[in-house]
């Protein structure tokens, strides 16, 4: 109950906010997300020396991908992530006899910009697309079903391992169910959001998509794991952090839009 219950406050935000929120609300929404599970990342992948104002200033220099986008579209997201890179070199380089390992702190930094910034920026992208918000809720359905989907289904039938150095609770069995579950909340809600499907094509992303959402889980599971952290965060009751509930969706975002942009 206490994983169902934030699960289905946070659909219904997002419910609401994509059928009659208009597109600021919606990028201030995205920005503040960003911003959230930048200071996660962060927390998880800087010294515990940090100071709170520089974890502050590293939190907007990842989400500018985010900040820029709704300002300047497509030419935003690249320009957004530039300036976050070339501050991070700039602020080793002016720090550089302060850090213990100068280059693997300047790779956390420019990590968690494309990882967290950039790829989150698509989520406005893809809102700005003919029917944008309907795929949005689409997609969020989809990375929602698989996550319930090889939650319980791995809980209840999970027995080989999917990635045991990365993460051991993740199972075969699981992502199986998670496929099985996401292609069914794709092909209702297409069938009651959009009025005109490709049957095939919905059918084929939506299986990518949960493959694209399972690398993304295991891409912040190994972050946890490289820095030594259960949960990115605590303020989703029974979710840990906000990157740990989005984290499939980071990647799935720019694979969504990408298939639009490239099929048409």
């Amino acid at each position: 109950m206490k994983r169902l219950i934030p699960g289905i406050l946070l659909a219904a935000l997002w419910l609401l906010l994509l059928l009659y929120g208009s597109f600021p609300l919606f990028w201030l929404a995205v920005i503040t997300i960003v911003v959230i599970g930048a200071h996660e990342y962060l927390k998880m992948a800087l010294p515990a020396s940090t100071t709170d104002i520089d974890f502050l200033f590293f939190s907007f220099l990842v989400a500018l991908p985010a900040i820029f986008v709704g300002m300047w579209h497509e030419d935003g997201v690249g320009g957004g992530l530039f300036l976050a890179v070339f501050l991070s070199i700039c602020y080793v380089l002016f720090n550089y006899s302060k850090l213990a390992n100068s280059l693997q702190f300047l790779n956390r930094l420019i990590f968690g910009a494309v990882y967290i910034g950039f790829f989150a920026a698509h989520l406005v992208l893809l809102h700005l697309q003919p029917e944008g918000n309907l795929w949005l809720i689409i997609l969020v359905g989809i990375t929602a079903g698989s996550d319930s989907g090889a939650y319980y289904s791995g809980k209840k039938f999970g027995k080989h391992k999917l990635s045991r150095h990365v993460s051991p609770n993740k199972t075969v069995e699981g992502a199986a169910g998670g496929v099985i579950c996401a292609f069914l909340v794709a092909v209702l809600l297409a069938f009651l959001l959009l009025d005109q499907v490709n049957w095939v094509v919905l059918m084929a992303a939506s299986i990518a998509l949960v493959c694209v959402g399972i690398v993304g889980d295991l891409c912040e599971s190994m972050v946890k794991r490289g820095t030594d952290t259960k949960d990115s965060g605590r303020i989703l009751l029974g979710h840990g952090g906000l990157l740990d509930r989005i984290d499939s969706l980071l990647l799935a975002a720019p694979f969504l839009y990408y298939l639009r942009i490239f099929t048409g």
